[in-house]
């Protein structure tokens, strides 16, 4: 295990197999850079901080696209707008 930085290690595969339980432990305050031949392949993380990734990234993702829809909005025409029957019928439910 070398590590980067005060909060990060690379480890290689070869080395994952078999410092398995060392790097979960390491896992709680570091990340871990997965290499092969020297190169990185992978990152580990703490699982809690990998669902605070996914959780900020989806909350990226809504507000871009929120900021999408007022802006086709503010351009449509309520003439092309469809109401909910219609896009009922069009789908093939009604």
């Amino acid at each position: 295990m070398l590590a980067v930085d005060e909060q990060t290690a690379l480890v290689g595969l070869s080395e994952l197999r078999t410092a398995a339980p060392k790097l979960l432990k390491f896992l709680q305050t570091h990340k871990v850079i997965l290499t092969r031949r020297n190169k990185p392949v992978g990152v580990v993380i703490d699982f809690e901080e990998y669902k605070a990734m996914e959780r900020l990234i989806e909350l990226i993702e809504d507000t871009g696209l929120g900021h999408l829809a007022r802006e086709r909005e503010k351009k449509a025409k309520k003439a092309s707008y469809l109401t909910h029957e219609e896009m009922k019928r069009r789908a093939g439910l009604k």
